[in-house]
């Protein structure tokens, strides 16, 4: 069984397979599964608060508070 791809839409905040997505351009992804498309803005910012970490730490640059 092939794997399926997840998209969550913005436009219809839902998680949407990939092969019935009517907004592709409005839509995050792919995630492995619907949980976790539906769980997309906890990702990121967990993404996006790693690279800060990561940047800081590569340029020696601490964010204040």
């Amino acid at each position: 069984m092939p794997a399926i791809d997840w998209y969550w839409c913005l436009t219809h905040e839902r998680a949407e397979e990939a092969e019935h997505r009517d907004d592709p351009d409005n839509a995050l992804g792919p995630y492995p599964s619907a949980d976790a498309a539906a769980d997309w803005r906890r990702l990121n910012e967990e993404r996006a608060l790693k690279w800060k970490t990561e940047d800081e730490e590569w340029t020696g640059d601490k964010a204040e508070p």
